[in-house]
């Protein structure tokens, strides 16, 4: 018998993948990094590329060798890399490297010397977002550096690319600026000798509402769980995780009853109060007290009184409730549960917070659609 778990449904990955990549002539990287948004790297990654995905993206070095060393063969980028990593291990398993200064470059055509082979390289322009990749005053020096170091055989430029600032906003002024600047950044790419085989700029949000922007690689990312970047469209997507617990204790307490700590909770008459094993240590946020929507006993709730390390309580009334009953914090809502979105609304975040908090040792997950 279980007491809570995060149930992922891959079978939901597969068709979102599928879905993504109907919607492009581009290729399709899965984005899988922080541990796959908290669905699981390893088991996304298998879905995603049964989905139709080619590539996959992760965020760190250590991310990438997983892949590699669970037997994954596909293309992997991966992003962000600090100085002095052995970026050589990754040459060697055939892994693309991220390149947004001329520093990060040099690293790579040392680590190339070290494996004994050109490191893939991914040149990272900043088209906007000023977070990674190179200014528009750095990328001259940036290609021009990449170039020789291709016609030294030290690296491969496989491609260039970049990341949107707004696009989760459709029409916002921010998409076309930042796509006049990575047009700008490829030509003068090609006026330094290089013409990658892959220009990438679209993330989920561009991926289902700017076919303009797709090139030759898409980036999906919470799309690929199910989860809409945009507000008020679905886009047909299925979400991919459901978190819940089984009731632990049922009490009939009076009115008037002040409820977990600081007593910021308090019943307004005779009730049923159920408590329920999650609690920030497993994802739920704290920022959830008197706030979060859970499902239990046909109906949804709202947490009563402050969120702990351990636990949430959930004010029933006069509803019959037991220990056992199974209480859903959030799923696909297709059966009136509440959804990551609900839960981003009731604390003031985004639906990919909701869904990666949920990676605790403690809570399994459980994986439905997997295959051999």
């Amino acid at each position: 018998m279980w007491q809570a778990e995060v149930r992922v449904d891959l079978d939901a990955i597969r068709e979102n993948v599928a879905r993504l990549r109907a919607g492009t002539t581009a290729e399709v990287m899965a984005v899988v990094k922080g541990d796959g948004y908290g669905h699981g790297m390893l088991p996304a990654a298998r879905a995603a590329l049964d989905g139709g995905a080619t590539w996959l993206g992760v965020c760190t070095l250590d991310e990438a060798l997983t892949l590699r060393r669970e037997g994954v063969t596909a293309p992997v980028l991966a992003w962000l890399l600090a100085p002095g990593l052995p970026l050589h291990e990754g040459v060697e398993a055939d892994i693309d490297l991220n390149a947004a200064s001329t520093d990060q470059l040099a690293e790579l055509v040392a680590a190339a010397d070290r494996a004994g082979r050109p490191a893939r390289a991914h040149l990272k322009i900043d088209t906007g977002l000023s977070r990674g990749g190179a200014t528009a005053a750095d990328w001259p020096a940036l290609v021009e550096a990449a170039a020789k170091a291709q016609a030294a055989g030290s690296v491969e430029v496989v491609g260039v690319w970049s990341h949107f600032v707004y696009a989760d906003a459709p029409g916002h002024p921010t998409i076309d600026r930042q796509l006049a600047a990575f047009h700008e950044a490829l030509a003068v790419a090609e006026r330094a000798g290089l013409r990658p085989r892959y220009r990438h700029l679209a993330n989920s949000a561009a991926t289902l509402t700017r076919p303009d922007t797709h090139f030759d690689l898409v980036r999906p990312g919470i799309a690929v769980y199910g989860l809409s970047p945009v507000a008020g469209d679905t886009y047909g997507l299925r979400p991919a995780m459901t978190a819940r617990a089984r009731v632990i204790v049922v009490k009939r307490v009076p009115a008037g009853t002040g409820v977990s700590y600081g007593h910021t909770y308090h019943t307004e008459r005779e009730t049923t109060l159920a408590v329920v094993p999650l609690g920030y240590a497993d994802g739920v946020p704290r920022h959830a007290s008197n706030a979060g929507p859970v499902r239990l006993a046909g109906r949804n709730r709202t947490v009563a009184g402050r969120v702990c390390m351990d636990q949430i309580v959930l004010d029933c009334g006069d509803d019959p409730v037991a220990a056992g009953d199974v209480a859903t914090l959030f799923g696909s809502g297709a059966d009136g549960e509440p959804t990551a979105d609900d839960w981003a609304a009731a604390v003031g975040t985004i639906n990919y917070e909701i869904v990666t908090r949920f990676g605790s040792p403690r809570v399994p997950r459980v994986y439905d659609g997997l295959r051999a």
